[in-house]
């Protein structure tokens, strides 16, 4: 028995199911689909100390998977200030823009082979992050043709409660019509990773920042790989893993 049959042997027990009936992934962004962390956690960092904020690229690596607006409360609540809506929003709207200016950000390398893998085998895909970045929703049917639609989207515009709250993955069930046991997660955040646990779903993460690996294996992850390449290299034997691993 292999360490993935014993991953989802372990989570069919914990949630009393027979097997996982796949007919979805539901994909992370940022960090997953794209490289851009560093430029969120340099953009987050430069803002969000111009208001007088003490906030740490490390920090916006842990807190990845939060609105923007959560992020901003979580962090003045941390240093006992108070931010109103309004200025919530100035703020939020100033790190939109330097995230903008930075660089271009390129795909992760591995991910759009992924995609179509994952397309190839009869899946759909559907988007769950905690980003409204317009410069990178707006790249992903050119970059990714043909995968993603607006109807299985879920964004930091369509939830209250941004992740490690389960909202945005049960948001995703429910728009996907699918049921826990027939969904998996691909995240690179340990808020994600919670929020995906949370939520009852099998969760594989890839450790693309710099977070140390227990982090994730922490708030809950199934399955761990160093990239979306490495992902990407051990997809079929994992998919034949998901679709054969099956308890009495």
């Amino acid at each position: 028995m292999n360490a993935i049959d014993q991953a989802i042997r372990k989570y069919l027990k914990e949630k009393s199911y027979k097997k996982i009936s796949l007919k979805a992934v539901l994909f992370d962004m940022d960090g997953v689909l794209y490289d851009s962390m560093p430029n969120h956690a340099e953009s987050w960092t430069k803002i969000m100390r111009s208001y007088g904020f003490n906030m740490t690229e490390e920090e916006a690596y842990m807190h990845e998977g939060r609105t923007g607006d959560d992020t901003i409360r979580m962090i003045s609540k941390r240093e006992g200030k108070t931010v109103c809506a309004g200025e919530r929003k100035r703020i939020y709207q100033e790190k939109t823009e330097a995230f903008s200016l930075c660089p271009v950000v390129s795909s992760m390398t591995g991910s759009a082979e992924l995609l179509r893998k994952v397309a190839g085998n009869g899946l759909f895909a559907m988007l769950v992050t905690g980003s409204g970045q317009p410069s990178l929703l707006d790249r992903l049917n050119h970059d990714f043709p043909g995968i993603f639609i607006r109807e299985r989207m879920i964004t930091s515009f369509d939830v209250k409660k941004g992740k490690p709250d389960p909202e945005p993955y049960l948001a995703a069930l429910k728009k996907g019509r699918l049921m826990p046991d027939e969904a998996i997660v691909i995240e690179n955040a340990p808020l994600g990773v919670e929020a995906a646990h949370a939520a009852g779903l099998f969760v594989i993460a890839v450790n693309t920042g710099p977070l140390p690996d227990y982090v994730l294996l922490d708030a809950g992850a199934n399955i761990l790989l160093p990239s979306i390449e490495a992902l990407c290299n051990e997809w079929d034997p994992i998919f034949k893993c998901l679709n054969t691993t099956t308890l009495p």
